[in-house]
């Protein structure tokens, strides 16, 4: 799986771009504040624990490393594939590529694959690996709830820690110079929490949605894919309508990969 740290690039650099505008406004140590962090983030996680099972976030860590894999997007790689397969299928028979799916490094293809050499019908394939696709999806939408979620309580614990300071500030008014000071740290959290949820939950939450539908999209060209072969199409016509998944730059590079390997071959 390819890795991807632009996530992790992007929350770096905004979260620096937005400590050196403060410094340059202004004094940077008037906005940390231990008090504030425990009231949005841990109250914040608090009230995910209440909200989801135990098992579930347990997978947070894991779902985490998710966002730094690059999305299975790589649609080019498998028209290739499957141009050969179904080139090779046409000319020694099903059975001949038992020996390729060793070299598959994709599950759900490597399954759908022997499912048509052990001469499953065509139905029953793409019930079981749409089923598959089903669970898939399942899967990965509880960590976007999860993160979606907190990036919902997040903002909504920073105004409960402001009103908390208010509370504080305001029951004691005989020291007016006070007030301002007061003020500024009460606001502190209502800040934590809108950062925290816009610049690290809600697009963290996003780009796991993203990731879900370029790997569906990418599943059910592999079970079209699948499919052609199982029904003897001319490898001409299934890389054809493989093709109608690539964008028009893809299919653009895929044609001059194509050609660039015919000029090699000649």
């Amino acid at each position: 799986m390819r890795r991807n740290l632009m996530p992790l690039i992007a929350i770096f650099a905004g979260i620096t771009l937005i400590l050196g505008a403060i410094n340059m406004q202004g004094d940077l140590g008037s906005f940390l504040s231990i008090s504030a962090f425990i009231i949005v983030i841990i109250g914040s996680f608090a009230a995910l624990m209440v909200s989801y099972p135990l098992k579930d976030l347990m997978a947070v860590p894991q779902v985490i490393r998710q966002i730094f894999q690059a999305p299975m997007d790589n649609r080019k790689e498998i028209v290739n594939l499957f141009s050969r397969l179904s080139k090779k299928s046409r000319r020694e028979g099903i059975l001949s590529l038992e020996d390729d799916i060793r070299n598959v490094d994709d599950d759900f293809l490597e399954r759908g694959i022997q499912m048509v050499i052990d001469g499953i019908e065509p139905e029953t394939i793409k019930d079981i690996l749409e089923l598959e696709m089903d669970a898939t999806e399942k899967r990965h939408s509880s960590g976007q709830k999860i993160f979606q979620s907190w990036g919902d309580y997040a903002p909504a614990f920073g105004m409960i820690g402001t009103l908390i300071g208010l509370i504080v500030m305001l029951s004691d008014l005989e020291d007016s110079s006070a007030i301002g000071i007061g003020m500024a740290t009460a606001l502190i959290t209502t800040f934590y929490g809108a950062l925290f949820a816009n610049l690290v939950l809600i697009p963290i939450a996003n780009n796991l949605k993203t990731q879900t539908e370029e790997e569906l999209f990418t599943r059910e060209m592999m079970i079209e894919g699948i499919l052609a072969i199982q029904a003897g199409n001319n490898p001409r016509i299934v890389e054809e309508r493989l093709k109608t998944y690539l964008s028009p730059s893809e299919r653009k590079e895929n044609a001059n990969e194509n050609l660039k390997t015919v000029t090699e071959n000649e």
